[in-house]
């Protein structure tokens, strides 16, 4: 298992993008945010994604070069076409403009149509939070969850992410895993994944990688995790007129655009309150919060984002673990588009 810098893996998958057509200022863009994701740990949102987003660039079912539009502005509320372009571009522009807007109004709820994947949740709302807002980002997905009680897909792991200025970040699916935590294990040839994360294609409870990959994912609790992917699925789509449930595209989709809708909401916290007393008010809920005696098993109590930032300090130090199969993969998309892979000295 190879260990990487994270400066040494942004540049290789900029190279990587840039070699696929993708313009320097967006191929930047969407490395930073898939390594944010690998030093976090979340690597299911890391650059395992790239080879997919090459393969989509490189078939003409993403634009590469697509700037995207505003459909329309009102107030605090913001409508934006992504004309099929690359995900992280179009929420970098949307982030933008909701924290434009939100200074101007004191909230902002921004929603994109048109999309293509845009990585992690947590890096959209973290742009947020950097400029004293509360940010809450949510987007629609590939339907590979089914409905309470049925069994075939229509909605996707539809995200929900919220980060305040203060030790506090959430970003979860709406599914019980992420769906590119399936899609690691089939990648590295992991026989079995846990119970309850997926069903098989006849809708059945299933612990067998390959099946779980040509499958379905469980909604978070059942019933509950399926009302909350419905109201994403609102929120994103419904209201952005984009493409909604099953009409959504995706990796497991190839041949057409992806579709996919997202929505940016942004909170001008110094229209309550000094951003810093909110952040001591932040820190003051977190302290309560941790302060209660750890359950038999467990050393302390953690709240949301805290394993991420330590995940993400040790591996600053360290370098980034990735997987033998994903090296080996993003090895060999970077020579589908002539790059070379890193050189000795930033991989172990």
């Amino acid at each position: 298992m190879p260990t990487i810098t994270a400066a040494a893996l942004a540049s290789f998958s900029e190279s990587i993008l840039r070699g696929a057509g993708v313009p320097e200022h967006k191929a930047a863009i969407v490395a930073a945010s898939l390594v944010a994701a690998n030093l976090r740990g979340v690597d299911s949102h890391g650059i395992q994604l790239l080879t997919f987003y090459i393969d989509q660039l490189l078939a003409g079912e993403m634009d590469g070069r697509a700037e995207g539009r505003v459909v329309s502005e009102s107030g605090s509320c913001l409508l934006f076409d992504g004309q099929n372009g690359i995900g992280q571009w179009i929420a970098e522009t949307c982030c933008g403009h909701a924290t434009r807007i939100a200074r101007e109004h004191g909230v902002a709820l921004v929603t994109a149509r048109e999309s293509n994947h845009f990585g992690a949740c947590a890096w959209w709302a973290e742009m947020m939070r950097a400029a004293g807002q509360i940010g809450i980002v949510m987007c629609n997905a590939s339907p590979i969850v089914p409905p309470w009680q049925a069994k075939e897909g229509r909605f996707g792991t539809n995200p929900i992410c919220m980060a305040v200025p203060g030790p506090w970040l959430l970003d979860m699916a709406t599914t019980t895993v992420a769906a590119g935590k399936v899609f690691k294990a089939f990648i590295n040839h992991q026989p079995e994944i846990p119970a309850g994360w997926a069903f098989n294609s006849a809708g059945v409870p299933t612990t067998d990688t390959v099946e779980a990959y040509h499958g379905l994912l469980m909604p978070l609790g059942g019933y509950k995790g399926s009302g909350l992917g419905f109201l994403v699925e609102i929120l994103c789509a419904v209201l952005s007129g984009g493409a909604m449930a099953n009409e959504v595209g995706g990796i497991r989709y190839r041949g057409k655009p992806v579709r996919t809708s997202q929505m940016f909401l942004a909170i001008d916290v110094a229209r309550y309150m000094p951003v810093e007393e909110f952040t001591a008010r932040m820190e003051r809920l977190v302290a309560t919060v941790k302060s209660a005696p750890a359950a038999a098993g467990y050393d302390e109590v953690l709240v949301a984002g805290e394993p991420e930032w330590r995940t993400e300090a040790e591996r600053r130090r360290n370098g980034i673990p990735i997987s033998d199969a994903n090296w080996e993969t993003l090895v060999r998309t970077a020579a589908r588009v002539d790059v070379a892979p890193p050189g000795k000295g930033c991989t172990t």
